[in-house]
């Protein structure tokens, strides 16, 4: 199963550019398992705390994380917890969890979704795939 991993900005894209991510990436690279790292939860609870739209939207990042797999990072910033999550193994387990002394089935993540310049530049170094936004409401890969 393909791995997307998904930063604060594709997660506030439905009110912010109008797009309907969830739909848009099972277009792109099919029903793939969606992650989000602690980080950008975080984020999210941070900015929807604010007022107008920006916390409007964060606010509906937030509630979109239901739908995906929160997974711990070493990271404590957003996007250094997006790197490391595309560029490093995931646990494959629903809840992201290890009991100790298990070794953990990894799948290696195929997608980052991200419209931040820096992060994707830096996501495209290091061979990962970054799904963006193209045209007024529509995600597209960039290939590293």
């Amino acid at each position: 199963m393909t791995t997307v991993v998904l930063d604060t900005n594709a997660l506030t894209a439905p009110v912010q550019a109008g797009v309907r991510v969830f739909e848009e990436l099972d277009r792109v690279v099919g029903d793939g398992d969606r992650v989000v790292p602690t980080p950008v939860v975080e984020e999210l609870e941070r900015l929807a705390t604010g007022n107008g739209e920006p916390a409007r939207a964060a606010a509906v990042g937030r509630d979109l994380v239901d739908r995906c797999r929160v997974v711990e990072t070493r990271a404590a910033y957003a996007d250094d917890a997006v790197v490391e999550l595309a560029t490093g193994a995931v646990p494959s387990s629903p809840t992201g969890e290890v009991t100790a002394g298990e070794t953990p089935s990894l799948s290696r993540p195929r997608y980052a979704v991200t419209n931040d310049g820096p992060l994707r530049d830096r996501l495209l170094a290091r061979d990962v795939r970054v799904i963006g936004l193209r045209g007024a409401n529509t995600l597209a890969v960039t290939e590293p």
